[in-house]
């Protein structure tokens, strides 16, 4: 299923910064204090600028000594305190960044969690993964810094602009033409900068995906030694991905150079009519005044190359604001209903009546489904893939809703039932089981934290398997998916998992079609142990597995053809004795 589209929207969007700088409001005391002291230093700067050209003016012109090693003192002392507040300033600046990153990716993470399956089915992992990672560490770029120091280089800018004023109205009329240039300049090359800064972050997005893609399957890509192959396909994101940069470089590197071109002009430019008015008999212009007005002049143009700077890092920083809320902004397919209530303790009835569901729509995978489970019953089901087996099964534990008819829990529909109620007294046991980074221990208790050793060696007991999950060892460190265990051995966990969970409804998914015959004879005396006297759905295809089973339901394209026990399904000679004929020539 394709994926949808990059959210598309215009550049420096004050409706998204607005947005973003929401986060700080929690942080207000520390960005009121950051906010004073950017407005301190885009005024100390000048101020430092004005003070040599006062002291070249008095101390200096007149030979006062004394004057000047006290003027000298003074700006001493003011340029300490400058630099004192300017460390502060990148401090709480760095601390404000961190803070809203921090609480950015932690209501990415919620959101995440809130999402259902159907969301996971249509996304990649490394678009989900870029969210969270580079889009938010450019957003954290942009409040930290490019609010903040663009503060400070236009308060630099109009300081030194009016203290220019105040000295040389002419001259200062002059500096001030460079703003129509400068405002030409930034809307040309704005919309094709954001465009070429999107498009790298979206190219940066596809190659996080196949980074991720590629890691999950090295067994297969090794397996059928596609890694030339995928290497190949990942150099064509790489070239995509630099294209983009060296666009982006290319169009900054333009833009730049013409921001700094016209500054160092405009200086030449004053150079020859200040020059001129101080050399004029008639205007005898200090040269004093003109050394202060270029000071001044220098930290006016001074800010134009750090702004131009940071106007790259703030369209950075607006591409990652769009995808970032883009995710935040998509609500879930469906959730709990406002009314759906608790259920304390599940009896574990469930029944199906005319359901109707698909993945997509106008494709339904399930047709009028309609079955009972009474609770306690094993309700096995057979079909080739892509039957609607573990279509039933998603149902069952909520994990989608039906389109048409009713998925119902002890005679309630399962809409009107919170989903956290239902996973508390649901266990699931898959062909693939996953296990967490950590040990066998943390594993097993991930439904029970509060479990002890006791409680996981009784439960262990009971499914017959102590002995295996000993010689495993409860401390023993498995890694991602469960590397460094075999895949019986995981199953076992898994098996163990569910057990202490003491589900009323019981999943299993294929749980014994990817383990050797002496490892399924094991595993399905544990099974035994764990289907007693609970509510359980098995996916299988190993025939043996089901042959106990209260009811069989045979699936063909998304119906239900054939019901009832394994021998009077054998008796009826339909489809399920078929197969089962099949399984036993293949066994």
């Amino acid at each position: 299923m394709s994926e949808p589209p990059e959210p598309r929207q215009r550049p420096l969007d004050f409706r998204l910064v607005a947005r973003l700088f929401g986060y700080t409001i929690k942080y207000r005391g520390l960005r009121n204090a950051l906010t004073v002291l950017v407005l301190l230093r885009s005024i100390q700067i000048p101020a430092l600028a004005w003070g040599i050209g006062a002291i070249i003016n008095g101390p200096v012109a007149s030979g006062d000594t004394r004057g000047l090693w006290l003027a000298i003192a003074a700006y001493s002392a003011f340029a300490i305190v400058t630099e004192i507040g300017f460390h502060y300033r990148s401090k709480l600046a760095l601390r404000l960044g961190d803070l809203v990153m921090h609480d950015q990716r932690a209501e990415v993470f919620r959101h995440l969690m809130r999402m259902p399956m159907a969301f996971y089915h249509e996304t990649k992992l490394g678009r989900i993964i870029s969210r969270i990672t580079s889009d938010i560490e450019a957003i954290r770029v942009g409040v930290q810094d490019v609010f903040f120091v663009t503060i400070v280089q236009l308060g630099q800018m109009i300081v030194s602009g009016i203290l220019m004023f105040l000295y040389e109205p002419a001259l200062f009329l002059l500096v001030a033409g460079i703003g129509p240039i400068l405002w030409f300049l930034t809307r040309y090359f704005q919309t094709r900068i954001g465009e070429n800064l999107r498009s790298m972050q979206e190219s940066f997005s596809r190659v996080t995906s196949n980074v991720a893609e590629s890691i999950s399957g090295i067994r297969v890509t090794q397996g059928f030694s596609r890694e030339a192959i995928n290497a190949s396909i990942f150099r064509g994101l790489v070239a995509d991905h630099s294209r983009y940069n060296i666009g982006a470089a290319r169009t900054t590197g333009v833009f730049f150079p013409l921001l700094e071109l016209n500054a160092q002009l405009f200086i030449a430019l004053l150079l020859v009519v200040g020059g001129w008015r101080a050399m004029d008999q008639s205007i005898a212009m200090p040269v004093n005044d003109l050394v202060l007005f270029f000071f001044l002049a220098n930290l006016f143009f001074q800010p134009i190359q750090v702004i131009g700077n940071q106007y790259n890092a703030a369209l950075t920083a607006m591409a990652g604001a769009e995808r970032l809320f883009s995710l935040l902004d998509t609500p879930p397919q469906w959730s709990d209903a406002e009314d759906a209530t608790v259920i304390d303790r599940i009896d574990g009835r469930v029944e199906f009546r005319s359901v109707t569901f698909g993945y997509a729509a106008g494709d339904p995978v399930l047709k009028e489904v309609s079955f009972i489970a009474e609770p306690g019953q094993t309700i096995a089901l057979v079909g080739h893939t892509g039957s609607g087996k573990s279509s039933i099964i998603n149902l069952v534990a909520k994990f989608y809703l039906a389109q048409r008819g009713a998925v119902e829990i002890d005679g309630r529909d399962i809409k009107t039932i919170t989903g956290d109620s239902i996973h508390r007294q649901m266990g699931i046991v898959q062909q693939h089981n996953f296990l967490f980074t950590g040990t066998v221990r943390e594993n097993i208790c991930l439904c029970q934290p509060s479990a002890t050793d006791a409680d996981i060696e009784a439960v262990c007991n009971r499914l017959g398997c102590l002995d295996e999950i000993r010689s495993i060892g409860l401390g023993t460190s498995v890694t991602e998916q469960g590397a460094g265990i075999s895949l019986g051995q995981r199953q076992l966990v898994c098996i163990a998992r569910a057990m202490l969970a003491d589900p009323r409804i019981l999943i299993l998914d294929e749980a014994t079609s990817a383990v050797d015959t002496f490892t399924e004879r094991r595993i399905q005396r544990a099974l035994g142990t764990l289907l007693q006297g609970r509510t359980s759905f098995v996916v299988a295809h190993r025939l043996s597995t089901i042959r106990n089973a209260d009811l069989v339901l045979v699936l063909d394209h998304g119906r239900i053809i054939e019901s009832g026990t394994h021998f009077e399904l054998l008796l009826g000679g339909g489809t399920y004795a078929r197969l089962y004929r099949e399984f036993l020539r293949g066994e």
